[in-house]
């Protein structure tokens, strides 16, 4: 390796923020551009358990789910050299803003609550805690949400406009690496 280059090696990137900000689609994207893995929380939940997030939230009720997240994330200290899609209420349980914060860099993708609700919409079977709320409730819990989760979300070590981001977004902004 040139003497030069930067080495990604054993770091360990956390993206954090509200459903419909991107976490997963910047996450794949940055992952490939800079030779990193990707690992999607929610997939190995849903793996791990056998059933999707919004039947896990149905049958065992969102207490299981969290308790099972934290765990799940935990785990994730065994890979290195990869950005890791954090589920939206993520750093807000069990402490795991703090953990993120002393095992990695977290990156927090932030954004006004309309933004989100257009990209929510897209996707609202998809996500168990707004399936079945009509677009000005969904707004109402957005903002509600977004207040609840902005002293957790907030702690992260970086932070990104989730309307303007590109593939260079990362770029030097993390130290000693991408």
């Amino acid at each position: 390796m040139d003497m030069n280059q930067h080495s990604n090696s054993g770091l360990r990137i956390f993206i954090i923020g509200f459903m419909g900000t991107g976490k997963s689609h910047w996450g794949k994207r940055w992952a490939q551009l800079h030779d990193m893995s990707f690992i999607d929380l929610d997939e190995i939940i849903e793996k791990t358990e056998g059933q999707s997030v919004v039947d896990i939230f149905e049958k065992a009720g969102e207490d299981y789910f969290r308790v099972k997240e934290a765990s799940i994330l935990r785990d994730q200290l065994t890979q290195q050299n990869c950005i890791v899609s954090c589920g939206g209420g993520t750093p807000c349980f069990y402490d795991n803003i703090t953990w993120m914060n002393q095992h990695g860099y977290t990156v927090y993708l932030s954004a006004a609550a309309p933004y989100i609700l257009k990209n929510v919409l897209d996707e609202k079977e998809k996500r168990p805690l707004v399936k079945n709320i009509n677009e000005a409730e969904l707004l109402f819990f957005i903002e509600q949400k977004l207040k609840e989760r902005s002293p957790f979300y907030n702690q992260a070590k970086l932070i990104l406009d989730a309307e303007n981001l590109t593939e260079t977004s990362l770029q030097g902004l993390i130290p000693g690496t991408i």
